[in-house]
């Protein structure tokens, strides 16, 4: 059986708050991910989504629970073991405004992380390597951006160089938080499809975090939604967007815009407000606001269940919702 790139196992992150309480932004997430795969985590904000890329980053500490690349638990590795591993895993961020030193060049930008983990040491090396990354990104000829500054730079430009600084490392994990959030729509799809064939090409695991369920649907070949700290729905990215399984789900692929009238979902609306993390309700957690919640629901928190076909969901009544689904037209 191959072993997945990336393993999540219980994942928990709390942080502390007055009173003894803590609020539970992980709250035991189970997730795998292949090599040359790309899957997006979908949800509203403050569903954890963030907080999980930082904690696979190394940027946040767990509470408990397992991260694992290659089957090899981060919390067990001696600290010159995991910087060998970052260097495996690499960070897009979602504002290109933000993320780059507006000090540095281009050039300098790329270059630090060959610097950091000690690549490329000969400089000739190092030139060809940071030219190869921004080519390889679509910045061309290289050697008219490698002594340029990101304020010289578009959005959609300035991007591109934080993925190329990804890059240059050659890593095997790619983690995407909201990467064209911060676009302009004519040039997302072109970032897009840079994500998707990268890791076509170089057989490089992409999570990437989004609120744009037409964005995951373009390009992730799952999705995984996430509700206060817990996936409540996972399979194929275009099964899941067609046929929910959660109501969840549906309410967001019912709240997202879609050109053509007679394609929109139907209305799911959902009802009072999202609980805090620091305070969740007892049963299932989605039950305040859900449209078909029973009483077996508010006492009992449903688990993640085997829906077959790739697909789970965290619902007592996932398999009828699915029934239902696939009955009709989406």
């Amino acid at each position: 059986m191959t072993t997945p790139l990336l393993r999540l196992s219980e994942l928990q992150k709390r942080y502390a708050l007055d009173g003894g309480r803590a609020l539970r932004a992980l709250d035991g997430v189970d997730l795998e991910l292949a090599a040359g795969e790309l899957l997006a985590l979908v949800g509203e904000s403050g569903s954890g989504k963030t907080t999980l890329l930082n904690v696979v980053a190394g940027l946040e500490t767990a509470t408990a629970g397992r991260v694992e690349i290659d089957g090899r638990n981060l919390a067990a590795l001696s600290p010159a073991e995991l910087r060998a591993l970052r260097r495996r895993v690499q960070v897009v961020f979602q504002d290109p405004y933000e993320s780059l030193d507006p000090r540095q060049t281009i050039g300098e930008i790329v270059s630090e992380p060959l610097e950091v983990h000690r690549l490329a040491t000969e400089p000739g090396e190092r030139r060809r390597r940071v030219a190869a990354a921004l080519a390889g990104v679509g910045l061309e000829p290289p050697e008219s951006f490698l002594h340029r500054r990101p304020a010289e730079l578009s959005g959609g430009q300035r991007q591109r160089v934080a993925i190329a600084s990804a890059l240059a490392v050659e890593p095997e994990l790619l983690l995407a938080d909201e990467p064209v959030s911060m676009l302009d729509v004519s040039i997302r799809a072109e970032i897009l499809n840079l994500l998707a064939r990268l890791r076509r090409e170089r057989s490089i695991g992409v999570l990437m975090v989004t609120h744009d369920l037409a964005t995951a649907a373009a390009v992730a070949d799952r999705i995984a939604v996430m509700y206060l700290g817990r996936i409540v729905e996972i399979g194929p990215a275009r099964r899941v967007l067609q046929a929910p399984a959660h109501p969840y789900t549906r309410a967001l692929r019912a709240a997202s815009p879609v050109a053509d009238p007679a394609r929109r979902a139907p209305r799911a609306p959902l009802a009072g407000e999202t609980p805090s993390a620091a305070e969740l309700p007892p049963g299932c957690r989605f039950a305040p606001r859900c449209p078909r919640a029973e009483s077996l629901c508010r006492e009992v928190e449903p688990s993640i269940s085997d829906l077959g076909d790739g697909r789970a969901a965290a619902c007592h009544f996932a398999g009828e919702a699915l029934a239902e689904a696939t009955a009709k037209p989406a």
